[in-house]
């Protein structure tokens, strides 16, 4: 049974979205803030990330861009502490922020370095976002947590290649497990999503 939870909604439902400022973040921002969600507009550089925010959002009352880099846990606390602040809750988070897809690289010769930093932010930075927004998750009446993975990160397709990207994303699609079986009974629906180029 879901958990309850207390107090009434206002205002429109609010969305974060990591690595937002171009690409797919972008576009997700974008539909979000198109179906009347508030969207946190997550950029590593905030000035790129207020860039975006003013081409989806010119009048400056659905798209609110913050400084977030999700391998970085003072950047994540911080972004937490904002939206906690200035929104009060969190009612969708798509972790999207996602770096290094080394097509050029085999695992028997990998640079164990960059490995690391595919890790870092593909896996541990959509855990730490988790972590960090799951008191404010468990405000909403709907909580929804989407990790945006990869085929790449499949076992089953695996045969080698882009090794830190294939197991940073097979290791978030665990995590998306995990956190799923843990969560749904507290009422919050966490998946996993395979965008595509």
């Amino acid at each position: 049974m879901a958990a309850r939870r207390t107090g009434t909604q206002q205002g429109p439902p609010v969305a974060v979205v990591t690595g937002a400022n171009r690409g797919i973040g972008y576009e997700v921002a974008r539909q979000l803030a198109d179906r009347d969600h508030r969207v946190v507009l997550g950029s590593r550089d905030l000035a790129k990330g207020r860039a975006a925010a003013g081409r989806l959002d010119p009048g400056g009352t659905r798209v609110v861009p913050v400084q977030l880099d999700v391998a970085d846990a003072a950047s994540v606390a911080a972004m937490a502490e904002t939206v906690t602040r200035e929104l009060g809750r969190v009612d969708v988070l798509v972790n999207n922020a996602a770096i290094l897809y080394d097509s050029w690289a085999r695992a028997r010769t990998a640079d164990l370095d960059e490995v690391q930093r595919a890790l870092d932010t593909n896996l541990f930075g959509a855990w730490r976002v988790t972590q960090a927004l799951l008191p404010l998750l468990e405000r909403s009446p709907h909580p929804r947590i989407v990790n945006v993975s990869s085929e790449t990160g499949s076992l089953q397709g695996m045969t080698g290649g882009t090794p830190g990207y294939a197991v940073s994303k097979a290791a978030l699609n665990a995590l998306t497990r995990l956190l799923a079986g843990e969560l749904r009974g507290r009422g919050v629906l966490v998946n996993a999503v395979c965008p595509g180029w």
